[in-house]
């Protein structure tokens, strides 16, 4: 079904490439420190790079105007991008380490700020499991159990903070798991595990109840479309967590291989 609302095509047409120009400004900017750092300051590992770069392309596909267009009119589409913003990309670009990248090249005085910033508590509690899961699930519940996801396809303001929000607050949920950069503590593992299998039930509950109750209400989309998008929500939201289990179970069997006295910093 079309939407209703038709904005000015050229103005459209240019505005449609802005998020994908910045996701490659920001790929190209990750490129260029790591060509800059090269073998000094302890090197850098490339498969760092090549996650994140991983991360880069499914958020380029994701934005990429075709599909754009096809998560404007179809909730299955919406549904593609958001497991790919949301989700997979998130997992890929924390395991690409930007941030210890940042601390690696930038200027002392700068680092020591973002240093700082990690250390502080209110950065703490913002990147704390059960923080970041009531940001990161919250926020899906919120857009597709009530009128947000009708009023982001009439608003394109709305539209595109709906899309910063699933990237932020996916990223942070995924760096609450398994992010790699240096903080004084951390919480516990079992916590964390915890939190994770609350978010694959709390996920895989809200898929079911769109697909039972036909939510978002009031949409332009189909009975179908709406059941076809739940089912995507389902399996391919339980792959992305599954990946995502598997990377936090690995990097704590390899942290316990490494050491028999973990620091409490990390794990």
């Amino acid at each position: 079904m079309q939407h209703p609302v038709h904005h000015n095509a050229q103005a459209t047409a240019l505005s449609e490439w802005v998020p994908l120009l910045l996701v490659v400004t920001v790929a190209i900017l990750y490129l260029y420190t790591v060509l800059k750092i090269g073998s000094e300051k302890g090197g850098w590992n490339h498969w760092r790079t090549v996650s994140f770069l991983i991360g880069i392309t499914m958020l380029c596909i994701a934005l990429v105007p075709t599909l754009m267009r096809w998560a404007h009119q179809d909730l299955r589409g919406h549904m593609v991008q958001h497991l790919l913003i949301g989700m997979y990309a998130p997992l890929f670009l924390v395991l690409g380490a930007p941030i210890t990248l940042a601390l690696k090249a930038l200027p002392v005085r700068v680092s020591r700020i973002i240093t700082a910033i990690l250390r502080s508590n209110w950065f703490y509690f913002l990147s704390h499991p059960v923080t970041a899961f009531l940001l990161n699930i919250g926020g899906m519940y919120l857009l597709y159990l009530t009128p947000l996801y009708v009023e982001s396809l009439t608003k394109p303001y709305l539209h595109y903070i709906v899309h910063v929000h699933f990237l932020v607050a996916g990223y942070l949920f995924t760096w609450s798991m398994i992010g790699q950069e240096p903080v004084p503590k951390r919480p516990a593992f079992h916590v964390r595990v915890f939190m994770l299998f609350i978010s694959i039930a709390a996920h895989a509950f809200l898929s079911k109840f769109m697909y039972a109750f036909l939510y978002p209400l009031h949409s332009p989309h189909s009975n179908g479309q709406i059941q076809e998008a739940a089912k995507l929500m389902y399996y391919w939201g339980d792959l992305s967590e599954l990946l995502l289990a598997i990377v936090l179970f690995g990097m704590w069997y390899k942290k316990r291989g490494i050491s028999t006295n973990p620091s409490p910093s990390t794990y």
